[in-house]
């Protein structure tokens, strides 16, 4: 166990790194809940068509991402060795890359954002109002558009800032935004003052206000403390970036966006999949994702950690301390998560109490809560595994071990059963986690093999 368990001072830095991680998505993600909750409170066919629109919003957040990664690989690496220019022109590709995907993801919610929607909405039961449903989400789409941009910026600078080794900065611009957005949703979303409330559309003005002003702030944190972030100095005097670092940085980082971009459409066919058995279903796995997302922030931090530790080791060329600091993150991130997936599976019923829906929605959030829970250390070592290899510069394998494997193998599955079946939904949503176990053994071989032991910027 001695590869696997470090000593205190190990996970005192492991900790400086994700505790403000944590605190930032901890917030983020509770005042999401506590967002999904309000909406909740108007009706199930509110709140479904909002949890519609935000799978959509979801794609481009992945995308932004995996744009984002794939040039933040070489940016962690760069910082690892010194060399600010490095961070600088890789942060220029960020911006450039973010630009084109918010301008064609604007374009296509604009044009077919109806039609995307009216994918989820199958049922033909009576539970919830498709009508009502598909209202409430064009209305909170028509909103969110404008806080496209922002959203850009937001993950530019954060990711940019945290694989610097500046987690703190992002935490409170995160902070600020969340307590702006749950102050807003309490005064748009219902009535108050004499002034009726505005539903899902209040909901949404609340979030794109939060969004300007957390960019706002994470933007001038930056370019006021260039002592701190020399990188910013000349940001914007110009985007050539060196034709070599460009290949570099498209030939890894195009990989890691297509396969986020592809990820994300999965996950978002999953839930396509799940919808085929009401607008129930919709508004349960709604319920248990937003619940989800409470207690993942966890993995997901270590997930950072080993991007910005093992990537920064990689850089300086210390590739046995890079394995061996590897080895110890992924047995604690799946071994913290054993115990939180026991908390949430105890806890489960008390979390659908809090929504304003129907029993039957509720008894089956509960269920796929409890579900999620199980999972939930198997997904823990599939995050590491994925940024472990990531770190080093292998975005085909990662592109093959992470979204290929789920449309050849988890997606068609899914599909099958939901569309060609009359099977219930509770197995139909436990068969695409049983395929992650296929897919964590992979993962285990491909980190034992090393192949993700890479400087890249060695020779760059």
């Amino acid at each position: 166990m001695g590869n696997f368990i470090a000593d205190r001072k190990f996970y005192k830095y492991v900790f400086a790194i994700t505790g403000p991680i944590i605190i930032q998505n901890g917030i983020t993600n509770f005042v999401s809940m506590l967002d999904n909750i309000m909406v909740g409170q108007v009706g199930t066919a509110q709140m479904s068509g909002v949890a519609i629109v935000n799978q959509l919003l979801f794609i481009l957040n992945i995308l932004l991402f995996g744009g984002n990664a794939g040039a933040g690989i070489f940016t962690a690496q760069y910082f690892g060795c010194g060399d600010m220019d490095g961070v600088r022109n890789t942060t220029r590709f960020k911006i450039i890359i973010s630009a084109i995907i918010t301008a064609i993801s604007a374009l296509v919610l604009h044009f077919f954002a109806e039609p995307l929607i009216m994918l989820f909405l199958n049922s033909d039961t009576d539970t919830g109002n498709i009508a009502l449903a598909l209202e409430s989400a064009k209305q909170y789409l028509a909103v969110m558009m404008f806080g496209l941009i922002p959203t850009a910026f937001v993950q530019i600078y954060s990711s940019t800032l945290r694989e610097t080794g500046e987690t703190v900065v992002p935490m409170k611009a995160g902070a600020i935004a969340v307590v702006i957005n749950l102050i807003g949703n309490y005064l748009l979303i219902f009535d108050h003052f004499g002034h009726k409330g505005l539903g899902v559309a209040g909901a949404a003005i609340a979030t794109v206000i939060a969004k300007y002003v957390e960019a706002a702030y994470i933007i001038l944190w930056t370019h006021r403390s260039t002592e701190k972030n020399p990188f910013a100095v000349g940001l914007y005097k110009s985007f050539k970036i060196p034709k070599n670092m460009m290949a570099n940085i498209i030939r890894k980082g195009v990989i890691i966006m297509i396969n986020e971009g592809m990820w994300s459409m999965g996950m978002t066919m999953l839930i396509q999949c799940y919808s085929m058995r009401g607008l129930g279903v919709v508004a349960a796995v709604n319920i248990t994702n937003t619940i989800f997302n409470v207690f993942n922030i966890v993995y997901i931090a270590l997930g950072d950690a080993v991007a910005i530790i093992v990537g920064q080791l990689l850089g300086s060329g210390k590739m046995e301390e890079a394995k061996d600091t590897d080895n110890k993150l992924l047995f604690f991130s799946t071994m913290l998560c054993v115990g939180i997936g026991i908390i949430v599976i105890i806890a489960a019923p008390l979390f659908p109490m809090l929504y304003n829906t129907e029993a039957d929605v509720k008894e089956l959030a509960t269920v796929l809560i409890r579900i999620m829970g199980l999972f939930m250390p198997i997904h823990a070592f599939l995050h590491a595994a994925y940024f472990t290899i990531r770190s080093g510069g292998k975005t085909f394998i990662t592109f093959l071990f992470d979204s290929c494997f789920m449309w050849v193998v988890s997606v068609p599955a899914a599909f099958v059963l939901s569309h060609y079946t009359d099977l219930p939904i509770i197995p139909l949503y436990i068969v695409p986690q049983l395929c992650e176990l296929i897919k964590a053994i992979i993962g285990f071989v491909l980190i034992k093999k090393n192949v993700w032991l890479n400087n890249l910027v060695e020779d760059m």
